[in-house]
């Protein structure tokens, strides 16, 4: 995992994930924000390098693929990117704004590969630690995952990040259980002969799915990217 210097320092700033996981917009943990000066989270609004292209982010799985993080908490945009071998540019998998969202791009077990291959392959990362804590908003759960062990996962996460002694606000799983927990809202998963997997969701209900990740004959989404990213990190987890 590489990170840009400013996203760097803040990885252990409270005022950082209170506005990362949107828990200083009323989103999960937001009560808890009291523990939080209201200056700590004004300061996280000043974009500190102004315009640049590059991610703030870069995990790489293995095989010459890699996904690119944008966390742009001076505007409270943030979005997801894949690249693989022969790849002309970056191609969005999600993004996550207070406006129009769209971060479900990944399964649990699709995110849980994909970081324990970064973890693999580098030796600053550990999992579950940064690129689980930081990635996780773009993984949603369902009836047939373990949400259970994934909300542990997610907690060990944040708290590997966690300063010593500080005992103010700091995200947890639960909180982003909140966010992502499709259990009971009508979503139902589909795939084809390629291997390609994306999501449907019955009418009216009380959460929409919002994703990109529909079927290939929709075009947008990376289908084939993701599979050859996703067989990459079994890989690189494979040969541990």
């Amino acid at each position: 995992m590489t990170t840009s210097a400013p996203l760097s320092e803040s990885l252990h700033s409270p005022s950082f994930w209170a506005r990362y996981t949107f828990a200083h917009a009323d989103r999960a943990g937001s009560d808890r924000l009291g523990d939080l000066p209201d200056d700590d989270l004004d300061d996280e609004r000043d974009d500190e390098d102004g315009e640049d292209d590059d991610p703030d982010a870069v995990f790489e799985v293995g095989g010459g693929c890699r996904l690119l993080l944008t966390a742009d908490v001076g505007i409270d945009f943030h979005s997801l990117e894949i690249v693989v071998p022969g790849s002309a540019e970056p191609a969005e998998l999600g993004w996550d704004d207070l406006a129009h969202w769209h971060p479900y791009a990944l399964r649990w077990s699709e995110l849980d590969l994909i970081c324990r291959a970064i973890a693999a392959l580098d030796p600053g990362s550990s999992h579950p630690g940064a690129p689980l804590a930081l990635l996780c908003r773009y993984a949603a759960v369902f009836a047939d995952d373990d949400v259970d062990a994934a909300v542990a996962a997610v907690e060990a996460a944040y708290a590997s990040l966690r300063p010593s002694g500080w005992d103010g606000y700091w995200p947890r799983g639960t909180d982003w259980l909140k966010g992502v927990d499709f259990r009971g809202h009508g979503v139902v998963w589909q795939h084809d002969e390629a291997g390609n997997r994306w999501a449907t969701q019955e009418d009216e209900q009380k959460r929409d799915f919002y994703s990109t990740r529909v079927a290939p004959t929709s075009g947008g989404f990376p289908h084939t990217e993701l599979r050859t990213l996703l067989a990459a990190a079994a890989a690189t987890v494979g040969a541990c």
